[in-house]
């Protein structure tokens, strides 16, 4: 399978793996450096959050952090409720970020979450039936692009193809390691983790065998480090063992 093990203790470990995906935000409405910062805590939090509670992990000041949020409020890439009334005073903000999709992404995601529900549900052996689903659905969407003419060029390809699917990712200079920042069907990973991200895998390693590009040592670390979940290519050479450019 080589989606190791050590899940549980990840998932129970705050801020570990990638984040919800959301659409590229119109022309005009993309967060500053700053904002996107905070953007990035407050997607770190499953339920609404003050400013306050922002600023104190954040190490700025609360006025500040309300400042880049109500930005992010105004462009659409966040929200704001009052919190339920507790004594005395106006109650405070509570933020969330908005959870949006490119249309393209939201398809994949439902597909995908139901596939992995329905083996999780079902399959006697659900890690391996998602493999083999998700290897499928990779050979098809391979098939659909220009073929890569080397291993290199085939890694170089699967990132794109992830980008397209919504997982922002990020990879070394060879295209080993890849960094999943993103993820469409966030939810459903925490809750089936083992079965959606076999589909995950299983579609990177049917994309590489279409393109005639060894899968079989290729991998995938759920929840990995704080943002991301991790993709390892290294085993990703050419079918005649060679690796050009």
């Amino acid at each position: 399978m080589n989606i190791p093990t050590g899940l549980e203790q990840r998932l129970a470990t705050p801020g570990l793996g990638p984040r919800p995906t959301r659409a590229t935000p119109p022309a005009g409405a993309a967060p500053s450096r700053a904002e996107a910062a905070v953007l990035d805590l407050l997607t770190a939090h499953p339920e609404p959050v003050t400013a306050a509670a922002l600023a104190q992990s954040s190490g700025q000041h609360t006025n500040t952090v309300r400042e880049h949020l109500d930005a992010l409020v105004e462009a659409g890439l966040a929200t704001r409720e009052r919190a339920d009334s507790a004594g005395r005073g106006r109650p405070a903000w509570l933020y969330t970020a908005t959870e949006v999709q490119q249309p393209v992404v939201r398809e994949y995601a439902g597909l995908a979450t139901a596939l992995a529900m329905q083996l999780a549900r079902t399959s006697d052996h659900p890690r391996d039936d998602a493999v083999e689903a998700g290897r499928a659905w990779g050979q098809q969407l391979a098939v659909e692009r220009t073929a890569p003419s080397s291993a290199a060029g085939a890694r170089r390809e699967v990132v794109d193809l992830l980008t397209g699917l919504g997982f922002d990712p990020t990879a070394d200079s060879r295209v080993l390691a890849v960094r999943l920042r993103q993820c469409p069907l966030i939810a459903a990973a925490r809750e089936e983790p083992e079965v959606v991200c076999s589909v995950h895998l299983g579609i990177v390693r049917g994309a590489l065998e279409t393109w005639h590009t060894r899968s079989d040592e290729t991998s995938l670390v759920p929840f990995a480090e704080p943002g991301a979940c991790l993709l390892h290519l290294t085993g990703a050479t050419s079918r005649t063992g060679g690796d050009r450019p």
